[in-house]
């Protein structure tokens, strides 16, 4: 018995879908728990808190590495010399050149929908 083409196409794209699904790592898992996306200017930023450093990722795609210091009063603070993040919880502060703005809507990462 023959099958059409588009069938068997169907079925070798189905199943090839199945197999390229990616089930997340504990590493990746808990990466995303430190990840938040807050608004900056109405534009979408991405910021992961590992071990001494915040790592963002803005909306025009530029990454930035801050580096953690002391933070008076408690806190977090993480600055690269011309950037300073600032802030407790999901309330952050950008600092840039003397200039705060601040970040709103601070949620807990999740990935956009294609």
């Amino acid at each position: 018995m023959r099958h059409k083409p588009s069938l068997c196409l169907g079925a070798i794209a189905l199943a090839t879908l199945v197999a390229c699904e990616h089930k997340p790592t504990k590493e990746e898992e808990e990466a995303v728990k430190n990840t938040f996306a807050c608004q900056l200017a109405g534009q979408r930023t991405v910021i992961r808190f590992e071990s001494g450093e915040a790592r963002m990722l803005t909306s025009t795609g530029e990454k930035i590495t801050l580096y953690q210091i002391a933070a008076p009063g408690g806190g977090v603070r993480y600055t690269n010399g011309s950037l300073e993040l600032r802030g407790r919880g999901q309330d952050l502060t950008l600092i840039e050149y003397g200039v705060a703005t601040k970040l709103d809507d601070c949620q807990p990462y999740a990935p956009t929908k294609p």
